[in-house]
């Protein structure tokens, strides 16, 4: 069975980048950009201060900086009139997994005929995106390098998965100083969104070789380092480490795919306007203990990433170590402790089971579910 691996063509990380990497966008000889960004980073002056420097290359920009954190259609919508208004031939998104969502709606409906409702699934559409620049704020979505794009669908409350390659970045940009600032809410829930991917794609029926080293080693660093850079957010080698770690979940993800655990988790963000990597934290042990009756070894490799010692232990054992791991580490960085205090509704339940089945990310899940499995999941998440 062949596979293929999906990843930008340009990569650029490290302490400092940022001038490098603006560098490599001005000799691609783009003019003019719309730069999709969120209020918050647009506020903090970060959105100019990259139109400064692009400027200083000879690139006009124009901001967007209606990217909501659970960007909507009304947001692609909204961004693809100011880019057409402006004539843009490229976008720049700045910021976490919400803004580089939005943009990648506005990059792929920039050239492609419809609604962005349209590409909702697996590859569809037909033509390459609007070339997308992706400098990233956050350690966490990986969505500057992948080809998932999630948009809230207001009218059906659901989060629309669009796993196209057409919506892969030409280039991601990973600089930790821009990360310094991030909340220590935001850097723990981001940095489990992050674990999740790594930990989805490891148990994936669609795991290779490839992907399961990404896997591995980003659990490994995620495990050594998300304390730390939650209790000093200005660290900045456990901020690099962090930078590496969601980049190579990233890379295990866009080509192994999910689990239920993000099938779920949009669901919530969709119906309840929840954060994404909240979700999956709470999530994710409770599911994970739904998969170890099919893949406990796997589990248990999760666990021995996570500085567990498995040696001698039967691989039932190894996978509830993994699934204590996850909640030990979820509670020192403050992931709340279940649904209930997210505000989830016990009797909106059923319809978040039966819309998470109709999910693309649960396709490769490694234990097939059905809606009353589903929905005991979700329970025992509260």
């Amino acid at each position: 069975m062949s596979s293929t691996f999906f990843i930008p063509a340009v990569n650029i990380m490290g302490i400092d980048c940022l001038d490098e990497a603006l560098d490599a966008i001005a000799g691609h000889g783009l003019r003019k950009a719309l730069i999709v960004t969120d209020v918050g980073l647009a506020k903090a002056g970060m959105a100019e201060d990259i139109a400064g420097k692009l400027a200083q290359r000879d690139i006009r920009t124009v901001i967007f900086d209606g990217a909501k954190p659970n960007p909507s259609i009304a947001n692609v919508e909204d961004g693809l009139a100011m880019l057409r208004r402006e004539h843009c031939d490229c976008v720049i998104s700045l910021g976490g997994g919400s803004p580089h969502d939005c943009a990648k709606g506005i990059s792929l409906c920039a050239t492609n005929s419809g609604h962005i409702r349209d590409y909702e699934g697996v590859d569809r559409s037909s033509r390459p995106q609007l070339p997308l620049i992706a400098i990233n704020t956050t350690a966490g979505t990986a969505s500057e390098m992948t080809r998932f794009c999630i948009i809230t669908d207001e009218s059906r409350h659901v989060k629309m998965a669009i796993v196209d390659r057409n919506v892969t970045p030409l280039m991601s940009v990973n600089d930790p100083a821009l990360m310094v600032g991030m909340p220590k809410a935001l850097t723990a829930a981001t940095g489990m969104d992050a674990l999740t991917h790594a930990i989805e794609a490891y148990v994936s029926t669609a795991a290779t070789p490839i992907t399961d080293a990404c896997a591995l080693k980003a659990i490994s660093l995620i495990n050594a380092n998300l304390r730390q850079a939650v209790a000093d957010g200005g660290d900045l080698k456990a901020r690099e480490n962090m930078v590496y770690a969601q980049f190579l979940a990233g890379m295990a993800f866009n080509n192994a795919s999910l689990g239920y655990v993000h099938a779920m988790a949009h669901q919530l963000g969709g119906f309840y306007d929840l954060p994404h990597g909240v979700c999956n934290a709470v999530l994710l042990p409770h599911v994970q203990r739904f998969n170890s009756l099919e893949c406990a070894s796997r589990l248990s490799d999760v666990a021995r990433a996570m500085g567990v010692k498995v040696c001698g232990l039967e691989t039932s054992q190894g996978a509830a170590a993994a699934i204590t791991a996850i909640e030990q580490l979820a509670a020192a960085i403050g992931i709340p402790r279940g649904l209930a205090e997210l505000g989830v509704r016990t009797e909106d339940v059923p319809l978040l089971a039966a819309n998470a089945l109709k999910d693309a990310c649960g396709l490769t899940n490694p234990r097939t579910a059905s809606q009353a499995e589903i929905e005991a999941i979700f329970k025992a998440a509260f």
